[in-house]
């Protein structure tokens, strides 16, 4: 006997667009310049945008960010432990031809328990950006 496969809707552009207008508006009411990635479940950029004021390295740290929340399933900030030297991962940063960046700021997003993409942010100090990616994702949630 067969289980039944549960359909989940795929992120969609627009909620990539409401997540990155989320994000930059926590950003920009505690006047942090930043880049904003937000990638569907197979790791393709839906949504980026990048503050005229924003350091240029932010939109690759935000890519990043989301790229390493997205394959771990896990926000970033929860794994900077783990990639020191005798974490769980120390050695995972290295190990793998991957852009995983182990900084606080990448949060996965999920829909009905499912992981569905992630967003990342980048541009102001780690626990700003996880702060910002956490407000745009629950602020998809309440949607």
């Amino acid at each position: 006997m067969s289980t039944p496969t549960i359909a989940t809707a795929p992120l969609t552009t627009h909620e990539a667009e409401a997540l990155v207008e989320a994000a930059r508006a926590a950003a920009e009411a505690a006047g942090v310049a930043t880049a904003v990635s937000v990638l569907d479940a197979g790791g393709h950029l839906l949504a980026f945008r990048r503050d005229d004021r924003a350091v240029l390295i932010a939109g690759e740290t935000s890519t990043r960010k989301a790229f390493t929340a997205l394959q771990l399933n896990t926000p970033t900030a929860d794994l900077v432990d783990a990639v020191q030297p005798g974490g769980l991962f120390h050695t995972l940063p290295t190990a793998l031809d991957r852009p995983l960046l182990f900084i606080a700021g990448g949060v996965p997003v999920h829909r009905d328990g499912r992981l569905i993409g992630a967003i990342g942010v980048g541009g102001g100090a780690p626990g700003q950006d996880h702060g910002f990616a956490t407000a745009a994702v629950e602020a998809l949630t309440r949607r």
